[in-house]
């Protein structure tokens, strides 16, 4: 009657429609979720929490919770209504008469609500048992209480009713009227009339009377939040949640037709209670609005405490919900009542029914709208495991759902569903940043790959260009302990590239009863954690650590995102430090290193990798054109104590950008120069390093017009917009010592890095060059840990190995008298085109 009196005949049915509609969107995800496996007590707060994770879950809970108290307390408060309306004394009057006998105040009023809600309480304390019982008792009342309202229409003569209007003026009266079947009472009633709700003075509108209406819609939700009570959840909550729905629409609608047809506005809209006036047995329809009030209190209050009960079980609150976990003897959450029942009781101060009806209807609508975000989001992750038994249902319908339940918040109470959503956020965060994971598995998850892998396929390498080129790492660690800085130096260098943690497992899987693994895929997982490092791991088992890098060289990554760059540490007798467990992830926190490494090899125990294969793995990286980075002592590089020094200068970065192996081929502008340029530049541009500068010697000879090769030099950088300083050093003290080593004889094996080898672009030399001596190499050693001020980390060039496999030892010889004692060094070589100067 209040729906029709104030919005008309033509809204009222809108009303229903749009609820209706939205309602039934969110059935149909209900009914999907709830098929689709075992259903355990919490019902909405269960299968959102299952679906979306425990951040969506636990947060949905609780407004869930606080939607089912603040709904308990507005039937609570209806029943009051009904009940002062009936056995109330009229205003101004000390002494009732008749049945009038309750006095009205707020107080007495709030005490018929807590003596009420004890009631309440008491059915649902025994159990759901005694509770179901009592709800289909109440079921066949109602049911009862409908008939007689029905033929009540059409036996009951047409008669005045006095209206008193005891809220406000106890003397004055109007005269409302049931006129029976009348065209003109229903021409009357067809449009829109909104006027002054008696019961709280308020004007009503379109929002205000659905945000009322919408409570007596909501009970949709009561058979789901039983999930844990009922025999076969599955089974009886499609049937009996779809049965309701159409059922309750239906009477609704005939209700509001045949009201329409047989009252005045007046009486629509100063009586809520008339209908007792018109019918045939009057005191049935005051017992039926007591017992659908009644229920749906009861329903609400042990809703809350299912949902309560299932966030406490769930432990995502802590210890905060520890006293909600107890049960009685026969399962029944005692405890988790009781809290409901308290918050019920502090809601009911609120006093006046039509004050929180917009609340409680923008809670429920922000629930029914994340039920139907979780069944979109199961529909559209592809889940193969997301079978529900209950087909009739698309994502469209889902969306739907969402867009009527946020459309139809912020008609109604765009403060209250700001407000909501606001409260909802700040859940959301606390519990993704306080909450312990759970096992239940993350839709995102599901989401997040099914994305990536629409992505990945759409990431064409044949579209790759040089200016969107990015370092795509793959670092081999032979022992993470012995690594933890070098792990994180590389993270500073991919700049937002793919980076890959590759390690070999030395056995044989034929000799193995199972893979020996996936077991150590926890603890390295635990380790890119710990470290905060943005990078995936690959493990790989092989007879050598050779065949294992080249296993991993050509499988990981996929489709557009495979590592272009190989980072090696340096191949030296320098015994491993544990950097593992002086690293601040660990020290800082007072946390154990993880579980599953192996203690560092002793000093005297042989390696696993030969120095020959060592070398061949680099020949090999560059046969496959990878870019091959050697790291030389970076666990020695204290990164936070060098870039946050107060002293001056500011740490920096030394490049040296020519082949000192090779001083009869320096060149600055080759491809490999080029991308050790493009190293230290992507290295400086890292949020760590920024305040590091660069600095970029140039090696001259007497008579070589130095200014014009600085110039040169310096317009390459202006044009790469590459920020160094640039440092020329004489080396003719060097360079004569390699001009007087005796040269090899005709035909002789070619020196290191000689031509047959050498990149695209570079210069051709004969096989009889000059080989590189001891004394010189310690020369160019000397030159480069001469200059002054010690940097944090030197980036050097990388010769490639000689194609003769006999001269790989003394390669490697060479490389190390090169990089002896210079600290921090990276020796790098490229085969890319990284740079360009195009816009």
């Amino acid at each position: 009657g209040f729906v029709v009196g104030h919005a008309g005949l033509y809204q009222a049915l809108a009303m229903f429609a749009v609820a209706y509609f939205i309602i039934g969107m969110t059935v149909l995800s209900v009914c999907a979720i709830a098929t689709n496996g075992a259903l355990d007590a919490g019902g909405a707060y269960y299968m959102i929490s299952r679906a979306l994770g425990p951040e969506f879950g636990g947060s949905i809970g609780i407004m869930f919770f606080l939607a089912n108290v603040c709904g308990s307390a507005l039937y609570v408060l209806g029943l009051v209504e009904a009940v002062v309306d009936s056995f109330g004394i009229p205003p101004g009057q000390k002494v009732g008469a008749g049945v009038h006998v309750l006095p009205q105040s707020y107080w007495y009023e709030l005490l018929y609500g807590t003596v009420l809600l004890a009631l309440c309480l008491l059915v649902c304390l025994v159990g759901a048992s005694i509770y179901a019982k009592a709800t289909f008792l109440i079921f066949l009342i109602v049911a009862g209480v409908l008939g007689t309202i029905l033929v009540s229409f059409f036996a009951t003569q047409p008669i005045g009713v006095p209206i008193r209007l005891p809220y406000f003026n106890g003397s004055e009266t109007e005269n409302g009227s049931f006129t029976g079947f009348s065209l003109a009472t229903l021409r009357d009633n067809l449009g829109g009339g909104y006027g002054v709700d008696y019961t709280t003075g308020q004007m009503m509108s379109f929002s205000s009377v659905f945000a009322v209406m919408f409570n007596g819609c909501t009970g949709i939700m009561a058979g789901s939040n039983m999930s844990g009570d009922l025999k076969r959840p599955s089974y009886s909550i499609p049937r009996g949640t779809i049965s309701a729905v159409l059922f309750t629409y239906l009477v609704y609608n005939l209700l509001a037709f045949l009201m329409c047809a047989t009252c005045s506005r007046t009486l629509l809209q100063k009586d809520y209670g008339f209908l007792r006036d018109i019918s045939i047995f009057p005191p049935l329809v005051t017992v039926g609005i007591y017992a659908a009030t009644l229920s749906a209190a009861m329903s609400n209050l042990i809703g809350a405490s299912r949902i309560l009960y299932a966030l406490a079980r769930d432990d995502l609150f802590g210890r905060a919900l520890v006293l909600a976990k107890k049960t009685s003897a026969s399962g029944n959450p005692v405890m988790a009542v009781i809290l409901s029942w308290l918050v019920v009781q502090l809601v009911l101060f609120s006093g006046k029914l039509n004050t929180i009806a917009g609340v409680v209807t923008t809670f429920f609508l922000l629930v029914y709208a994340t039920v139907n975000l979780a069944c979109l989001a199961l529909e559209w992750a592809s889940a193969p495991n997301f079978r529900p038994t209950f087909r009739y249902f698309t994502w469209h319908t889902c969306l739907l759902g969402i867009a009527g339940c946020c459309v139809m918040m912020f008609l109604i109470s765009p403060v209250s569903a700001s407000a909501s959503l606001g409260f909802l956020l700040l859940l959301l965060l606390a519990l993704h940043y306080l909450s312990p994971s759970s096992t239940w598995g993350y839709i995102s998850q599901a989401l997040i790959f099914h994305q990536v892998r629409k992505y990945l396929l759409m990431l064409d390498v044949r579209k790759d260009h040089v200016k969107f080129w990015r370092p795509q790492m793959l670092l081999m660690v032979q022992n993470p302990r012995g690594s933890a800085r070098l792990i994180d130096f590389v993270n500073d260098l991919k700049k937002s590239g793919l980076y890959v943690l590759g390690h070999v497992e030395l056995q044989d899987l034929d000799t193995l009863p199972s893979d020996p693994l996936q077991p150590q895929q926890d603890s390295w997982l635990s380790l890119v954690d710990k470290l905060n490092v943005k990078a995936f791991v690959s493990l790989t088992l092989a007879p050598s650590v050779r065949h294992g890098v080249r296993q991993l060289l050509f499988t990981s990554g996929l489709g557009g995102m495979r590592p272009n760059t190989l980072v090696l540490g340096f191949y030296d007798d320098a015994a491993p430090q544990d950097g593992l467990a002086r690293h601040p992830a660990f020290t800082s926190a007072r946390e154990e290193v993880p579980l599953g490494f192996p203690p560092l090899r002793a000093p005297a125990a042989p390696k696993l990798l030969s120095a020959r294969e060592y070398v061949g793995i680099v020949a090999d990286a560059l046969k496959m054109l990878r870019n091959v980075l050697l790291a030389r002592q970076l666990e020695s590089l204290d990164k936070a104590w060098e870039l946050r020094r107060a002293a001056s200068p500011p740490p920096a970065i030394h490049v040296w950008p020519v082949n000192l192996l090779r001083p009869d081929s320096a060149r600055y502008a080759d491809t490999c120069s080029l991308f050790l340029l493009q190293m230290a530049c992507v290295l400086n541009m890292a949020r760590a390093w920024r305040r590091a500068h660069l600095r970029l010697f140039l090696c001259v000879e007497a008579g070589a017009m130095p200014h014009a090769q600085e110039e040169k030099l310096r317009q390459l950088l202006k044009d790469l917009r590459i920020q160094a300083q640039i440092q020329l050093v004489p080396w003719d003290a060097v360079t004569r010592l390699h001009w007087q080593t005796p040269r090899g004889p005709p035909g002789g094996p070619a020196p290191i890095g000689a031509a047959e080898e050498e990149e695209e672009g570079s210069v051709n030399y004969p096989a009889n060059a000059t080989q590189v001596s001891d004394e010189y190499v310690c020369a160019a050693n000397k030159l480069v840990l001469e200059q002054s001020p010690t940097p944090a980390v030197r980036f050097l060039y990388l010769p490639r190995p000689p194609a003769d496999t006999s001269l790989y030892l003394l390669y490697l010889h060479q490389l190390e008298l090169l990089t002896r004692g210079l600290g921090p060094t990276v020796l790098v070589h490229g085969v890319s085109a990284v740079t360009s100067t195009q816009l």
